[in-house]
């Protein structure tokens, strides 16, 4: 019996504790909503529309967490999805980004390799935010 809960998808990652909460249950909400957040800013953009199509999720199963590209998310659901390795790329790039700005800490690193350059990717900062369209290509808990 396999304890991979993501099928093999995404990269696990480690929430960084709130240090001011002692319930187990609550130590990690505070992480995940704001990487939870900061990943509808973080994607591919068109300037002309000003909207942003988030790349990645961050997704919780089992008490184990993962950042996902939304490719991955269908393929995990079932679903046909071409993912290719600039998606993959990405993801990385993104899952680096999160650990440097210290909201994670990535417990599979061999999965990390390849990456873009920051430049094939779009952060909308929290303050510019209502100034674009943020579009998730995947929508976490919903059935199509």
């Amino acid at each position: 019996m396999t304890d991979d809960v993501f099928k093999g998808f995404g990269i696990k990652v480690q929430l960084n504790a709130n240090p001011g909460i002692d319930d187990p249950k609550e130590k990690y909400s505070d992480s995940f909503h704001v990487i939870r957040e900061t990943l509808t800013r973080i994607g591919i953009a068109s300037k002309k529309t000003k909207t942003l199509f988030q790349s990645c999720h961050i997704l919780h199963k089992r008490g184990q967490y993962a950042i996902l590209h939304f490719k991955e998310l269908f393929k995990l659901d079932g679903k046909p999805a071409d993912v290719t390795s600039d998606d993959i790329a990405r993801r990385n790039t993104i899952v680096q980004l999160l650990e440097d700005w210290k909201l994670l800490k990535i417990l599979e690193k061999e999965k990390t390799g390849t990456t873009l350059p920051l430049s094939q990717l779009r952060i909308i900062s929290y303050g510019d935010k209502k100034l674009w369209t943020l579009t998730p290509k995947y929508s976490i808990g919903t059935t199509h």
